[in-house]
């Protein structure tokens, strides 16, 4: 099966490389169009999110190293980011794929967004015709398989989120939210996570900002907050002791200039940041800030794990059901190449009987009997049936082909006692 993955995660590269190899809005279409431009490329499937960037291809001739070129000379890549890039093909990739729809490939152990991701990513290829029979079905499984293990076990229990990791770093740092101001940048899945969680903490006083006022404003209002466009944010940013952000933007939205501009009129009073984005949100030059106590998404690894080992039994059982999804996947897969096979054995045997049927019925008009015309047309059928079979076996036994031989006897159920 000619299935390749290629990619990088936050398994194999920083965030530094990962935000380099992003893929959003139009690009997404724009990049599976030029893959399938390559030879041998048939279907393709992008999924970018903040943790990984991974292109599903099916194939027909393989062409791993085509399809790297190709992802290095679309992003421009260095042979230092290259080295961060892994490829998988066939079963390992079909496990990969599986593991990463079940969150179990994921920095936060059965996390379910990632799923949701996937579904668009598929859409998305729906969308571009990138999308054909054989990645259609491997997806189809796929989210079938992570229905079945998120019912089967407990691994999306009493999830560890990456927006809880946040505010719990936060809250470490300012033991208590009551007396504090939050910037939150961006009005996502996650920035909502992480205004649910700094509201059940008690936040003194929240702020939301969007490029969409109207949609930081229907986030910020069930919480108590304000919201605000991104142009107000640098007259926003002295007020704010915890800024968190999480944006789809391709250039930094909140630079050095305005940070240092921040700390001097907060008097030096610290600012704890935390940038969930890939592209980052916040101009990397900032964390060396004397004041600024800046963390990325790869910096809350560290916490997410300290608050997952309760999942890690149910990420045994789920391995366990994810071997026997793989291998009920894959004998789909196998049985599907041998169906022209005996499509086209059916069509011959067929075509053989009628054959002999026809000579059959002019025996009957000559005047022989019903009786020496069946016997004729049994034994004419037989003959040329096995005519192919015993000639090869023959000529196995010749040449000491025991496999064929065995598969002889395996396939027309001959004891090998005879």
């Amino acid at each position: 099966m000619p299935l390749q993955i290629l990619g990088l995660n936050h398994n194999t590269a920083p965030v530094e490389i990962r935000e380099r190899v992003v893929y959003s809005g139009d690009d997404v279409p724009r990049a599976l169009q030029s893959l399938m431009a390559i030879e041998g490329v048939d279907e393709a499937v992008l999924l970018s999110t903040c943790n990984r960037t991974e292109f599903y291809v099916m194939t027909s001739d393989g062409g791993r190293e085509r399809l790297q070129s190709w992802l290095q000379d679309d992003r421009e890549l260095d042979p230092l980011c290259c080295d961060t890039l892994f490829t998988l093909q066939d079963d390992k990739a079909i496990r990969h794929i599986f593991r990463v729809a079940c969150g179990l490939d994921s920095m936060v152990l059965g996390e379910p967004q990632i799923l949701g991701q996937l579904k668009d990513a598929f859409r998305h290829a729906q969308k571009a015709k990138t999308l054909g029979p054989r990645l259609s079905l491997l997806f189809q499984h796929t989210f079938a398989v992570a229905k079945k293990i998120r019912t089967d076990t407990e691994i999306g229990a009493s999830p560890v989120s990456v927006a809880s990791a946040a505010v719990n770093l936060a809250n470490q740092f300012f033991a208590g939210f009551k007396k504090h101001t939050a910037l939150l940048v961006g009005a996502g899945v996650t920035i909502e996570l992480v205004a649910k969680h700094l509201h059940k903490r008690q936040i003194g006083r929240l702020f939301v900002a969007n490029r969409n006022v109207e949609r930081a404003r229907d986030l910020a209002h069930p919480f108590g907050g304000f919201a605000l466009p991104l142009s107000e944010i640098e007259g926003t940013l002295p007020e704010a002791d915890i800024l968190i952000t999480s944006t789809a933007a391709r250039e930094p939205i909140i630079t050095l200039q305005q940070m240092k501009a921040a700390i001097k009129a907060r008097k030096h009073k610290p600012i704890f940041a935390v940038d969930i984005a890939v592209p980052r949100d916040i101009e990397a030059g900032v964390a060396d800030l004397n004041d600024v106590y800046l963390y990325t998404i790869d910096d809350l690894d560290k916490v997410i794990l300290e608050g997952q080992g309760n999942r890690e039994a149910a990420a045994v059982e789920a391995h366990r059901l994810l071997d026997e999804e793989i291998v009920r996947y894959t004998n789909i897969e196998r049985s599907k190449e041998v169906v022209p096979v005996i499509a086209a054995l059916r069509e011959k045997t067929e075509s053989l009987c009628s054959e002999i049927n026809a000579q059959a019925r002019r025996r009957l008009a000559r005047g022989e009997s019903a009786e020496d015309a069946i016997e004729y047309a049994t034994a004419a059928l037989m003959k040329k049936i096995l005519h192919n079979p015993s000639v090869r076996l023959r000529k196995a036994g010749e040449s000491s082909d025991q496999e064929l031989i065995d598969a002889a006897r395996e396939l027309f159920g001959i004891r090998k006692d005879i």
